[in-house]
């Protein structure tokens, strides 16, 4: 009866639990920089983009991308390569000798210096291709620290599981003096250099805490800019700012190859919408170094819908990206492993470019991640075959509508969400909608419009 008493006493004096807190909370905590707000990408191949393949080269070509309106210029893989294993007779620069040093192929650590500052002078930001997950055979860090490595049963060096990478070698993560060589190896070239962030290779198949705390170091030095070669939104967290959207680029190809319409293109946005933040910034491409290289000219994957897709690219939510020699209509799959300089010239697709850059940064409805505005469909009568939607409120809406199948269609439009007064953003004609309008789209044609006050 005794300890009755005392578990009902106990019980009546325990205090009543909090009530949880239900407020929704935006689960990605990095602070994008302002100059995110409407950036586009623009990567270069530095040993691809000249006649010379130098850091002084390209510095040259930067007025030119200033016109044209990109923001945040992606260098790949600056640093010394491997030649242990080397693939080709150049290699990969994705086989990185000395984490700390510039490839002299590609120029001095001074010419460099001079790169970054005309950039700058220019309104341009530069991020580095990084490489974390691996490093070359001959990576003196082999010697100096073996115990940084990855190893095969029999104790070797062993290149990432599962892959074709014979001239790298695997870093293990579960070692505390790695991070922090890498680590500080990330803040130097923001500190010495002044680079403005990272693209960081293969990104998952590095523990997400250790981007985690390399982001906060960097931090410390400056606002930077961090896109991850991966999905997964968990990295958006406290890591990185924007990562693949290799969803939409499937969903294009695919629906190009097949003929079956705007299906999986709407299932990507509709997975987006429910399922990453609103804040978490997707990358979108048509072309990058990896399909270039090994899976076709982007040109010749798109075929008569490739306009279509770039244009897609700049008005859909995500943050687009342009590969080098794509204003120039590059037709050809660039060597990775040797020089192969870009044949340039005023390619057909260099005026539409332009006029997306300026688009996307004229009209903050299109701006990326938190700053942009969601999509918003209009139902067609030809809905199976065309996507149309509107993003931003009302006086300040961008209106698009893609035809993304081989079939031309005559639409009309069925609910009221995009009536309004517009121009035709590409050429300047007028246009108005409120209701019962048709509009004529041949394959793959498109439309965006921008509302007039």
């Amino acid at each position: 009866m005794r300890l009755a008493l005392a578990l009902a006493a106990c019980a009546l004096a325990a205090p009543a639990l909090a009530e949880p807190d239900y407020t929704p909370r935006d689960v990605v905590a990095v602070e994008n920089a302002e100059w995110t707000r409407d950036a586009v990408l623009y990567q270069m191949n530095t040993r691809q983009f000249t006649t010379e393949g130098t850091f002084k080269a390209a510095q040259k070509q930067l007025p030119r991308l200033a016109a044209m309106g990109v923001d945040i210029i992606w260098l790949m893989p600056i640093h010394p390569i491997g030649e242990v294993n080397r693939k080709g007779s150049l290699g990969s620069p994705y086989a990185v000798r000395d984490y700390r040093a510039v490839n002299p192929e590609l120029g001095t650590e001074a010419e460099f210096r001079a790169f970054v500052a005309e950039a700058h002078r220019l309104g341009l930001k530069v991020i580095l291709d990084w490489v974390a997950n691996h490093s070359a055979y001959d990576n003196p860090l082999t010697v100096s620290h073996p115990e940084w490595y990855t190893r095969t049963p029999e104790g070797a060096l062993m290149s990432p599981a599962g892959t074709d990478w014979s001239d790298v070698a695997d870093f293990d993560y579960s070692q505390p003096g790695l991070r922090r060589y890498m680590t500080e190896s990330l803040v130097h070239w923001v500190r010495e250099f002044g680079i403005d962030g990272y693209r960081a290779d293969v990104a998952g198949y590095v523990p997400t805490d250790f981007w985690e705390t390399a982001r906060a170091e960097l931090e410390k030095v400056k606002p930077v800019f961090m896109l991850a070669e991966w999905e997964q939104r968990d990295l958006h967290a406290r890591a990185f700012d924007a990562t693949y959207g290799w969803g939409w680029k499937e969903a294009m190809q695919r629906l190009v190859k097949s003929g079956e319409g705007a299906g999986p293109m709407r299932g990507y946005y509709a997975g987006k919408s429910e399922t990453w933040p609103h804040a978490a910034m997707r990358m979108v491409y048509t072309e990058n170094h990896d399909q270039n290289s090994w899976d076709g000219v982007a040109a010749q994957i798109y075929g008569p819908a490739y306009e279509a897709a770039i244009a897609l690219s700049f008005v859909g939510p995500g943050l687009p990206l342009i590969y080098n020699g794509q204003e120039a209509d590059n037709d050809r799959q660039l060597e990775f492993f040797e020089r192969d300089p870009i044949v340039w010239k005023e390619g057909r697709h260099a005026d539409l470019f332009r006029k997306l850059v300026a688009l996307k940064t004229a009209h903050p409805a299109l701006h990326n991640g938190r700053f942009g505005a969601p999509l918003v469909e209009v139902p067609t009568s030809t809905s199976a075959d065309v996507f149309a939607f509107t993003r931003g409120a009302a006086g300040e809406r961008v209106f698009a509508v893609f035809n993304l199948s081989p079939r031309g269609h005559t639409l009309t439009f069925d609910k009221a969400r995009h009536h309004g007064r517009y121009i035709d953003a590409l050429t300047g004609a007028p246009a108005s909608f409120a209701g019962g309008e048709s509009l004529d789209l041949p394959a793959w044609g498109y439309r965006i419009y921008t509302e007039t006050k």
